[in-house]
């Protein structure tokens, strides 16, 4: 990966986006993609759309650019904030964290804070802490103080720096799922290079987290034949981790291709012939009930749209310090220019009698 991919690839990580406030991650989005896609905008769920031009069939490549954060829900007479999750926490991941409040003046910081282990009861020791038992503290005496930099309702999220590690590694805060928008953005930058005949949009979606709401419209409004959505998925490579139920994947094994559920049976075997043909490794993840990314919401819109899900192993997930390997993006994007020249007919994904 070029140093403009990973320049790139840092300020989107760094930039807050929790779900429903995208509107920081999305315009460094929006901002890489004009320097090489023909069309680019927005709409008003905050879904930022990248396209190139072409005849049919249209084909969507998404990726969902928001994360799980906090939303204040009470600031007390002494200046402490109460707080929600937005999105899927474990609360425990919390304790101690800093975090990055996004207030009416600009960034606050603070730090979120529960009784301390040595006030503690003997029975409370035992017992995982709730969201409703911290607090975050801004550093200020009295309500009136703290309400001078934010206001119930204004939401933050984990103050953690990208760091690359050793193999081509890096970890991060965001990573679900600022990674599959980068993954998208960066497949389109491919075919750009070698433009295919159909018209392919790149599109960083907004809600995934919470409701699904950008996929739904981003699909209804593009109108694609095909989608192939980018997330994350379990890596297994781990120590405790269920290998039985989430098969082998690990960090640097290429991404995983999700079979089941919303993906198309006829899309995800042209992936699995177009990785063996191109020798991209990969591996196979099963989705029997549903994905749980927005490929739920994307297969069953108008007509319905041939969809599947690539995934890049992910440790860590829904912490602050989420763990992936860059080489599982790359054969990514690899995998999906591969399948997008692949496509020829608006018709090729129907099932037929033979």
């Amino acid at each position: 990966m070029q140093e403009h991919q990973i320049s790139f690839l840092k300020r989107l990580l760094a930039a807050p986006g929790p779900s429903g406030e995208e509107d920081r991650a999305a315009r460094v989005w929006r901002t890489e993609a004009r320097t090489f896609a023909d069309t680019v905008y927005s709409d008003v769920l905050g879904n930022s759309f990248a396209v190139l031009e072409g005849s049919d069939p249209r084909i969507l490549l998404a990726g969902h650019i928001d994360e799980i954060g906090l939303m204040i829900s009470h600031i007390d007479d002494n200046g402490f904030l109460f707080f929600s999750s937005i999105g899927g926490w474990d609360p425990q991941v919390l304790i101690g964290q800093r975090v990055r409040l996004l207030g009416r003046h600009g960034e606050v910081i603070g730090v979120i804070g529960k009784k301390p282990i040595h006030l503690l009861k003997s029975g409370e020791r035992d017992q995982a802490t709730k969201i409703e038992q911290m607090w975050i503290d801004i550093g200020v005496t009295n309500r009136a103080e703290a309400s001078e930099l934010v206001n119930v309702g204004d939401v933050g999220v984990i103050d953690a720096p990208v760091y690359e590690l050793r193999g081509g590694r890096i970890v991060s805060r965001s990573i679900d799922n600022r990674i599959g928008a980068f993954t998208v953005l960066e497949a389109l930058r491919l075919l750009s290079q070698n433009r295919p005949a159909a018209c392919v949009a790149a599109v960083a979606t907004t809600q995934e987290e919470i409701t699904f709401g950008g996929a739904t419209t981003a699909a209804f409004s593009f109108d694609p034949q095909v989608a192939i959505v980018v997330d994350v998925t379990f890596a297994t490579d781990h120590p405790d981790a269920d290998q039985r139920q989430w098969n082998v994947v690990k960090l640097g094994g290429g991404p995983v291709l999700s079979r089941g559920s919303a993906n198309s049976g006829r899309v995800f075997r042209r992936l699995v012939d177009l990785a063996e043909r191109e020798g991209i490794p990969y591996s196979v993840q099963i989705s029997p009930r549903y994905t749980g990314t927005d490929a739920d919401a994307i297969h069953h819109v108008r007509g319905g749209i041939a969809s599947a899900v690539i995934s890049i192993p992910n440790r860590y997930m829904h912490s602050p310090n989420e763990m992936i390997a860059l080489s599982d993006v790359e054969y990514a994007v690899q995998l999906i220019a591969a399948f997008v020249h692949s496509v020829n007919s608006v018709n090729e994904f129907i099932p037929v009698d033979e």
